[in-house]
């Protein structure tokens, strides 16, 4: 693998994390377009760029064919992997023996052995099957578009394919079920990046949500609910607006007039997961948002956000994020008064 980045240094600290995303013959338009649309969005206070994104192809600089009926012209060649911080593979449909049989072709394996150790790698709904192909999720948990799912896993037996999530973050490689899921992993990685409060600011400026609710499960063709009683809106609302105080399965089925059976069946067919889950997300949400945005006590963050205790919390967190709430406070922190902000600009 190459050592030597060949983009311009910068002073340390300065030089925006560079993405590089690789277009392979078959790709889907829309999907390419999503890291270039999120991570070309955040910009510091100096107007300089957070991110810098850049497509490559594994041939030399030339047409590279959508699965529409136009194709795209890319200006770099493989060498640029050798300068990622991130790598993303967009979903392709003519990615042959990779697909069919699980295996690179010499073109792709050449270009991506130019990958740097500890470089960031993640892709975009069947764009894991390239990252699967290279060795890169054996005995680790991925994830891809729910109808494909299921052989996927046949094919590579040895990764634990989770079909119900829109993406997972194993550290450094992520992976996305379809399509737009693609919005909701780069959104995570900005968040991951650069907190909450700047991914926020993206999605608002891409008109999409900071973070959806559930995973696959709901967007899964299944027999429609009697529409009088399907929606679980109404207690997801009531839900979030009082995080801070214990809430119980009753209470929320109680706002739907449904038994606690019922109303349980019908949010894991809406959302995806359970309620018990839900309450957990969004209040690791709300946590998160009051240690990047306020000055309120560990202690007092964890009661405002519904985990009652900071120990419940730091478990909670610790799970969900990887870190303590002191680590996240003094991570995004430091980035939130360092003034990092979004262009006004669509």
């Amino acid at each position: 693998m190459s050592s030597e980045p060949e983009h311009e240094e910068r002073e340390p600290g300065l030089r925006p994390h560079r993405v590089v995303v690789l277009a392979l013959d078959g790709l889907l338009p829309f999907e390419l377009g999503i890291p270039h649309r999120i991570f070309g969005r955040p910009k510091d206070a100096l107007g300089r760029h957070l991110y810098e994104v850049v497509t490559c192809s594994i041939r030399p600089p030339g047409p590279v064919q959508t699965d529409a009926d136009f194709a795209i012209h890319v200006e770099h060649g493989p060498q640029a992997l050798a300068t990622a911080d991130t790598v993303i593979v967009p979903a392709s449909y003519e990615l042959g023996p990779v697909f069919e049989e699980g295996v690179l072709t010499d073109e792709l394996a050449a270009a991506l052995a130019r990958i740097r150790p500890g470089t960031r790698l993640a892709s975009i709904c069947t764009g894991v099957y390239v990252l699967a192909a290279a060795g890169l999720l054996d005995g680790r948990p991925a994830t891809t578009h729910w109808a494909d799912a299921e052989r996927f896993q046949r094919l590579f037996p040895r990764i634990e394919v989770d079909a119900d999530v829109l993406f997972i973050d194993d550290g450094d490689v992520l992976t996305s079920a379809g399509v737009a899921a693609g919005i909701d992993l780069c959104l995570h990685m900005v968040r991951r990046d650069h907190g909450t409060a700047i991914a926020n600011e993206v999605a608002r400026r891409t008109v999409v949500p900071p973070h959806r609710d559930g995973g696959q499960a709901q967007y899964i063709h299944r027999p429609v609910p009697d529409p009088q009683q399907a929606s679980t809106t109404t207690a997801r609302a009531w839900a979030l607006g009082r995080l801070h105080e214990p809430i119980q399965l009753r209470d929320m089925a109680d706002q739907e007039a449904m038994s606690v059976r019922t109303f349980t069946r019908r949010f894991r067919e809406e959302v995806g997961i359970s309620p018990g889950q839900w309450l957990t997300q969004q209040r690791v949400e709300r946590a998160r948002h009051l240690l990047e945005s306020t000055d309120l006590s560990v202690d007092q963050v964890a009661r405002d956000a519904g985990f009652g205790t900071a120990q419940s919390m730091r478990q909670h967190l610790q799970a969900a994020l990887g870190v303590t709430p002191t680590s996240y406070r003094r991570t995004f922190r430091a980035a939130n008064n360092a003034d990092v902000q979004v262009p006004s600009g669509t």
